[in-house]
């Protein structure tokens, strides 16, 4: 089966296809690992916040803004709080760039192993003197494989990168309302 796939396509499509497939791993693994850490992520900060909000005027040590604030021996400040919220949300985006770039460049690469097929076909057929449909049919519709491959890689990477990026605003957005309750009770 194998190396009736390797006769059937160029070594630019065998590559092209090889590239796109180890992108789509590493989508899905990005997406699955980034999911699950900014869910809980998220649930804690969350309840962070109710502790806040009930009264505490103390910021959790569960909290990524607290975490952040380790390696600080200063009193906690605005500036300091919006410190350690950059450095939060620094981490929290690690891999949504790698999910964007496979988004933008996938289809590319896809079609990149469609036009070397394609005209690796046609050079093939002009050698030829019959060239009919029935010819070109197969060869172009072989060819268009490597496009699709691309757009079936890019599409997930583009959802997973959107769904994502959402929840990195709802964690800036608890951590932000941390920040505000805690300078609002030292006022």
């Amino acid at each position: 089966m194998i190396f009736s796939f390797l006769q059937n396509y160029g070594v630019v499509t065998i590559v092209v296809l090889a590239w796109l497939s180890i992108y789509l791993i590493l989508v899905i693994w990005i997406f699955f690992y980034r999911y699950i850490s900014l869910h809980l992520t998220l649930a804690n900060e969350q309840q962070c916040l109710e502790g806040l909000l009930n009264g505490k005027n103390a910021l959790s040590r569960s909290s990524l803004l607290y975490s952040n604030l380790n390696n600080i021996d200063k009193k906690i400040t605005a500036t300091i709080l919006q410190y350690s919220l950059d450095k939060a949300m620094k981490d929290a985006t690690l891999g949504l760039t790698f999910l964007a770039i496979v988004a933008s460049t996938a289809p590319f690469i896809g079609l990149f192993g469609t036009v070397i097929e394609i005209l690796e076909a046609f050079s093939k057929l002009g050698v030829g003197s019959k060239t009919t449909l029935d010819v070109i049919a197969p060869i172009i519709s072989k060819a268009l494989v490597a496009t699709a491959a691309g757009i079936l890689t890019a599409i997930p990477a583009y959802s997973f990168h959107l769904f994502l990026k959402r929840k990195v605003f709802e964690l800036n957005t608890y951590l932000q309302l941390q920040i505000n309750v805690l300078i609002a009770s030292k006022e």
